[in-house]
């Protein structure tokens, strides 16, 4: 790091659940890196490591509630909390992570003069809607995610700056339109060394598999019926657990006692890149409300190639036929078929050295620091 100033950091989230506070983490990590950081949040995990290495202002240790009258007063009361806190803060810089609808602490923060980042970590009204049709009729939860949209909107129309993962993402995000204002390659990072291939490509089983939460955001009963109907030669394999393992478990008995799917249930973290690397393909057809998914990192730093939706930032770094495989179509015959044509083709070595290359030179801990290095310094200049 150079000897240049840069201006000190408060990262502000919304509660977080296990999948956030990795993100948040590896933001903490490279932001550390460069100038001095603290998170404010609520909720935080037990056991995150996160306060053993930054400061940390918890709000409270409530979520984000399970009715929808209790998480709206929680989502006012916690940027009532915000604003108070970011009142007694010194940092120059309030980076709002994922909290991207946070308008009351967002208007605060430039009323008080600090500049103001927001980052989003996916699509919130989308992802909010998805989970509000499942308590309310479609119409109702439609008009809700609307209200935040609209909450969005003018946050971002009021920061100084906005950070997204990749430009395809900004894209489909609509920000654009905020050129002036907007960097637009601001992914984090996986560590490369343990996320490096534990088995050389050429020496993999047959094995396809999906790694993450098994519920219906992530769209894997449409994979457990593409894995049903797959050639016996082909081993598909379900790593993590979720809501849906029971009833996708009942669907898929006569092929797990075949032996041709498999649910392994959650890994910890440390065995992630051997799970991975037993992978000849990871498939992921989660729907558009992700804006990265650090798994797809993580395979293709363990050399495994991605067969996945092309949402938000995957096709910037899913390179169709270079570094990994789109899916046209999400129907499982489809998907069925896409992964038997892959496991057929000749060149998947190059497949999984270029996707390994492009994740080394680009999204490791290194090249990250780099990136945000430049975009707190140009935000710096331009304020």
């Amino acid at each position: 790091m150079s000897d240049e100033r840069y201006p000190e950091v408060c990262v502000v989230t919304h509660p977080l659940g296990a999948a956030g506070e990795n993100a948040t983490r590896t933001l903490l990590e490279i932001l550390s890196a460069i100038t001095t950081v603290s998170l404010v949040t609520a909720d935080l995990p037990e056991d995150s490591a996160i306060r053993d290495r930054h400061e940390v202002v918890e709000l409270t240790d409530r979520g984000t509630g399970s009715s929808l009258p209790v998480a709206a007063a929680r989502f006012i009361f916690n940027q009532l909390r915000m604003c108070r806190v970011i009142a007694q803060r010194d940092e120059e810089v309030v980076l709002f992570f994922g909290a991207t609808a946070y308008l009351l602490p967002i208007a605060f923060a430039r009323l008080i003069g600090r500049t103001v980042i927001l980052e989003p970590r996916g699509d919130v009204p989308l992802t909010l809607r998805v989970q509000w049709e499942q308590q309310v009729p479609t119409p109702i939860a439609t008009i809700l995610a609307g209200v935040v949209s609209t909450l969005e909107a003018l946050g971002y129309r009021l920061s100084n700056a906005i950070i997204t993962y990749t430009p395809s993402m900004a894209e489909e995000l609509g920000l654009m339109k905020f050129n002036e204002k907007l960097y637009p390659k601001g992914a984090r990072y996986i560590d490369t060394e343990p996320f490096s291939p534990q088995i050389p490509y050429e020496d993999r089983e047959m094995v396809v598999g999906f790694l993450g939460r098994l519920d219906q955001e992530k769209n894997v009963r449409t994979l457990a019926t593409a894995a049903k109907d797959l050639p016996a030669e082909i081993t598909f394999r379900f790593i993590g657990d979720g809501d849906l393992r029971a009833e996708l478990e009942r669907e898929l008995a006569d092929e797990i006692e075949e032996g041709s799917v498999e649910f392994t249930g959650w890994v910890d973290h440390d065995e992630v890149p051997g799970v991975l690397s037993e992978l000849q393909l990871l498939v992921l057809p989660s729907a558009p409300t992700e804006g990265l998914p650090t798994v797809i990192l993580e395979a293709m730093g363990c050399g495994t190639p991605v067969y996945a939706t092309p949402v938000s930032g995957v096709p910037d770094i899913v390179r169709n036929d270079e570094t990994g495989f789109l899916m046209e179509s999400d129907r499982a015959t489809v998907i069925r078929d896409d992964i038997v044509e892959i496991l057929g083709r000749t060149d998947l070595d190059r497949i999984s050295a270029t996707g390994r290359e492009l994740i080394c030179e680009e999204y490791s801990f290194t090249a990250a620091v780099d990136r945000y290095q430049t975009i707190l310094g140009e935000i710096s200049i331009s304020k």
